[in-house]
């Protein structure tokens, strides 16, 4: 089940809500919480919600060992590091086994030349890089002492499995959430904005990432010789739009999800397309993936205050880790190495240089430095050479179709609408209404919008009674343009559901994560 599907928007999520709201104790939403989870996961993964269910257990009962140590124990002691390890080889194995199987199989059984290791085709569970990382995250921030061990069993397992986050992240720490866990507030103006943002990413998801992949799809199954220099351009460029909208617009309805339930979910994507770097670009990309490989593999290896030969090290290990990560094929390797190597270059070559150059032209390095980086995440390694000879004109301008035959071309409007939505113009613009409607004061909402940090909205209640006040014609202006807003929701809602309902092309890009 996902989404973007009628059975979740009108069968399952109704329900899980309004039972949700119906029980009145913190305890019972919880354990309901947890009750639907399982049932969101064993919808198309019957087995391997036991799998889960063990991920569960296995960690809580870890974490609990390690907060039973003796006060005044040291935290490194050989006891604690013995446990800490069993999780991190019990995590990492399950991710191992079921993920990487079968590619460790086809390449020792093609490097010996028989059938060696035997390739036992598992079905990937979906979403197991996602929640084991999160429960990893976990029993790490116990042994750091950084958050206590969550002593409910029901309530650990309602973390690890809650469905907002499960198949498609955002990957969630523990300390984001703990008080959370029995002191987040359901209230009126927070389903609001979850809803809002719940609506934005089911029209990033079916209306522009799933209209992108029709195109790209078609490109990449064409083949470099058959569509040519604009063919080859143009699936490049739709594939680069539908990865920014799936992947996002997923965030969005997972962190709209929580937030209407009273959970506050960190960001994920900050505007990436707009970076000026590749570093910047990263900080923006998939935040919580970023920061999870910086804060548990990356400053534990030593960082960057370190020599500069082990900071190349240590750079390219995460990126190698972080590649591999996202898929059980030398590509996307390969992709994780492309990254590891502009980062190293931009911080001991061209760095200083770039950032003197004009914002135009350090923007259009980053285009092209992430748009040829999806290249090779998206081409297999076999379709590469024939699809790069076709992107520098080899095979001509339509190769053996015409561009008639290619239509490329009815895809413009929609690249153009997916160009203005990877930008912030529009939270830019509710910015300044809001500076404006404030007498001047600086709007509690940041220039990006969206924070999903439970502060911003502690910080616009503030406001309301702190600001300096608007005049009654600014007041009614604001209200307006928030009428028109949920309209234009509204009406986004509407044909997204449409669109779900005449079964129109929904690909689900995760299966590989």
């Amino acid at each position: 089940m996902v989404f973007s599907s009628s059975t979740f928007l009108f069968a399952f999520l109704p329900v899980t809500l309004i039972i949700y709201f119906l029980l009145r104790s913190r305890s019972a939403r919880n354990l309901w919480l947890l009750v639907v989870s399982l049932c969101f996961y064993a919808w198309g993964e019957p087995v391997y919600v036991l799998l889960m269910i063990a991920s569960i257990l296995v960690n809580w009962g870890i974490a609990i060992g390690l907060g039973a140590q003796r006060e005044g124990e040291e935290r490194s002691s050989l006891r604690r590091r013995a446990m800490l390890a069993v999780a991190v080889v019990f995590n990492v194995a399950v991710i191992g086994f079921f993920k990487y199987e079968g590619f460790l199989a086809d390449n020792v059984n093609t490097l010996v030349g028989s059938q060696l290791v035997p390739n036992m085709e598992l079905p990937l569970p979906i979403g197991i890089s996602f929640y084991t990382l999160q429960a990893l995250s976990y029993v790490i921030d116990v042994y750091r002492g950084d958050v206590p061990p969550q002593r409910n069993i029901l309530y650990l397992g309602m973390y690890i499995a809650c469905f907002p986050q499960l198949i498609a992240g955002p990957i969630v720490r523990y300390s984001t959430i703990q008080d959370q866990i029995l002191n987040r507030r359901e209230t009126l103006e927070r389903f609001h904005s979850g809803l809002r943002l719940f609506i934005v990413g089911l029209a990033k998801k079916v209306l522009l990432a799933n209209v992108c992949a029709i195109l790209a799809d078609k490109m990449l199954a064409a083949g470099g010789a058959e569509i040519g220099l604009v063919g080859a351009w143009a699936g490049l460029v739709a594939y680069t739009f539908q990865i920014l909208f799936d992947f996002s617009g997923y965030s969005d309805m997972a962190i709209g999800l929580g937030r209407m339930m009273g959970f506050e979910y960190l960001r994920n994507f900050n505007y990436p397309y707009i970076a000026k770097s590749v570093g910047e670009f990263w900080r923006r990309w998939h935040i919580s993936l970023y920061t999870f490989f910086r804060d548990y593999i990356y400053i534990p290896l030593g960082g960057s205050r370190v020599s500069t030969g082990r900071w190349v090290f240590n750079t390219a290990v995460v990126w190698a880790i972080t590649g591999l990560w996202h898929g059980a094929a030398w590509h996307y390797i390969a992709w994780g190495v492309y990254y590891g190597v502009l980062l190293i270059c931009e911080k001991l070559l061209w760095g200083r240089a770039l950032a003197k150059l004009p914002a135009p032209l350090r923007h259009l390095y980053t285009v092209v430095a992430f748009v040829f980086g999806w290249l090779v995440f998206w081409v297999p390694e076999a379709q590469m050479w024939e699809y790069l000879q076709a992107l520098f004109g080899v095979f001509g301008l339509t190769g053996g179709s015409t561009m008639w035959e290619l239509t490329a071309w009815e895809y413009w409007p929609v690249l153009v609408v997916c160009i203005a939505a990877s930008t912030p113009v529009v939270p830019w613009a509710w910015g300044r209404i809001r500076t404006w409607a404030e007498g001047g004061q600086p709007s509690p909402v940041t220039a990006e919008g969206r924070t999903a940090h439970i502060k911003t909205i502690e910080a616009r209640e503030l406001c309301s009674t702190q600001c300096q006040p608007a005049s009654a014609s600014r007041a009614r202006a604001v209200a307006l343009v928030e009428t028109l807003a949920d309209l234009a929701l509204l009406a986004l809602l509407v044909v997204s559901i449409a669109s779900v309902l005449t079964g129109t092309y929904n690909p689900f890009i995760y299966f590989q994560f």
